[in-house]
């Protein structure tokens, strides 16, 4: 029988306390190999595209490049990890934007050792595992209905990106590599799924509703 290799362990958070803590638990566990630490976003990302971990715990709230962020730019560059949010928080908004950004799972920092460990095992087999506070926060997006932008592909979004930075329908179709036919097309569909009338109006709702990117 073929012994299974450790699950390799990055911890991203900016409290070294809690990076420290961290790494003391992960030692524990046999099965579980720590394989690098970041106190920020910027390090992650530079990180994990070197060590290509299996499993990340991220911090959510940092400075300079918080975790959903992180999260969304890390997936980008290894979509096969798989992102735990470990957090203090539980609100709702943070909940539904981690999920987006692509994390696997969503918990407290209150959690025991055994728990964690059992969530990093789930979701190195592409399994989640939500705090009771992020199951809430879904069934609460449920009973609200479907948010706003829910349904606009991922071209729409890299089009409705442009359109925020002030671009025009020329310059999206040069950046993007298209026909200026393709990019009208792409505007109509967004002006119509968004409900507005005008691009002013789309980049306006794009902000308040954080559909796009913000550098």
């Amino acid at each position: 029988m073929i012994e299974q290799e450790p699950i390799r362990v990055m911890i991203v958070d900016d409290h070294d306390m809690l990076r420290e803590g961290l790494m003391a638990f992960l030692r524990v566990y046999p099965s579980l190999d720590l394989v690098a630490e970041a106190a920020n976003g910027l390090e992650a990302i530079r990180r994990c595209q070197d060590l290509q971990p299996d499993v990340v715990l991220m911090d959510l709230v940092m400075p300079e490049m918080d975790g959903v962020e992180t999260t969304r730019r890390l997936l980008e560059i290894n979509p096969s990890t798989r992102v735990i949010a470990l957090t203090s928080f539980g609100d709702d908004d943070l909940v539904r934007r981690a999920l987006k950004a692509g994390a696997i799972s969503y918990l407290l920092k209150n959690v025991s050792a055994e728990e964690l460990a059992e969530a990093i095992h789930a979701a190195f087999l592409g399994k989640p595992t939500l705090a009771p506070e992020a199951a809430q926060a879904l069934i609460n997006t449920t009973n609200e209905g479907p948010t706003i932008g829910h349904d606009l592909t991922d071209r729409e979004l890299e089009v409705l990106e442009l359109m925020v930075e002030g671009l025009s329908n020329p310059d999206i179709a040069e950046e993007l590599v298209v026909s200026r036919f393709t990019v009208k097309n792409h505007v109509s569909n967004i002006l119509s799924k968004l409900g507005v009338s005008s691009r002013t109006e789309a980049a306006t709702l794009a902000l308040r509703e954080d559909l796009v990117r913000r550098d």
